[in-house]
């Protein structure tokens, strides 16, 4: 993408200065449908990039979306302080993450609210986060999905999508590109692994988007055991250019510094195994070549 750049809190960056990136994490995230799972410790966010930056990670994607007390303030001096690039997010997740007074007060001026985000303020956000819902497209979700693509035709900023259980892959891409004209290269769909259809891997892989792979070996993950299988799939089939991953630390126990896989499991325990079993061209496309295409945008001033 000539012209394009990777919006950090730091500012815009040559997508080839992104480097090792786990594509989908949190260092800040609260919601009162997960009360007392919240990350808001700034000293356990500062560990876990330090162990990801020791491991030679030079960059994580925030998807915390807008409401969801991402932080944002502290972004920048975590980045300053540890090296990492670190891109944040503006969009919004599922109705239940949300007080019903403050989806009254914004939902009929999303698309303004998050292109403010991405192209103004302090800390810029550089993608948009957005949900569905379990096996469907509910109306909130397709209430955000279209905010969304208004958003991004103003802006070009890409889409990641949080697909419950891993569920609704083609629904969302149709909605987005078929309906909202999104290009499927802009598209991000997440949480692949936690429904491994093979079939609908590659369906979704053959319109162009990205697949995120996130998670990797939470308690909770029972699919975990098929992540390789997944990756080398696509890989087989020519995707391999589409392939994303991240960590989804959502939970202080999740984190390294407390006995979870956290950040730094992606290059200590995933990144040998994909080199070994997927070979190392595949594995520099997922941490580094995928990213900087995914996240870069041509972007555009409203």
């Amino acid at each position: 993408m000539t012209g394009a750049a990777v919006r950090t809190v730091l500012g815009d960056i040559a997508p080839e200065e992104l480097g090792v990136c786990d594509a989908h994490d949190h260092l800040f995230i609260g919601s009162p449908a997960l009360p007392g799972q919240e990350l808001d410790d700034t000293g356990a966010a500062l560990s876990e990039l330090q162990a990801f930056a020791a491991l030679g990670g030079r960059a994580v994607v925030q998807w915390t979306p807008w409401g969801m007390r991402r932080r944002t303030e502290e972004l920048p001096g975590l980045s300053r302080r540890t090296g990492v690039h670190l891109v944040s997010a503006t969009g919004m997740h599922q109705a239940k993450h949300y007080d019903e007074r403050v989806l009254e007060r914004v939902y009929g001026g999303l698309p303004g609210l998050f292109v403010r985000e991405l192209t103004g303020g302090p800390v810029r956000a550089g993608m948009i986060k957005v949900a569905g819902a379990y096996h469907r497209l509910d109306d909130h979700a397709r209430h955000v999905l279209a905010a969304a693509a208004e958003a991004h035709h103003a802006t070009d900023a890409p889409i990641g999508v949080h697909l419950e259980a891993g569920t609704a892959a083609l629904d969302v891409l149709h909605l987005l590109c078929d309906t909202h004209g999104v290009p499927a290269r802009r598209v991000i769909l997440g949480h692949l692994h936690r429904f491994p259809d093979a079939r609908i891997h590659r369906q979704a892989a053959e319109t162009g988007c990205f697949l995120a792979f996130d998670g990797p070996s939470r308690p909770h993950h029972g699919t975990d055991w098929r992540l390789l299988d997944s990756l080398a799939v696509l890989a087989e089939a020519g995707h391999a250019r589409q392939i994303l991953l991240g960590g989804d630390t959502v939970t202080p126990a999740a984190r390294a510094g407390a006995d979870g896989p956290g950040m730094p499991f992606l290059l200590g325990g995933l990144r040998p195994r994909i080199e070994r079993e997927l070979g190392p061209d595949v594995a520099s496309a997922i941490f580094t070549g995928n990213p900087a295409r995914a996240f870069a945008a041509r972007w555009r001033q409203p």
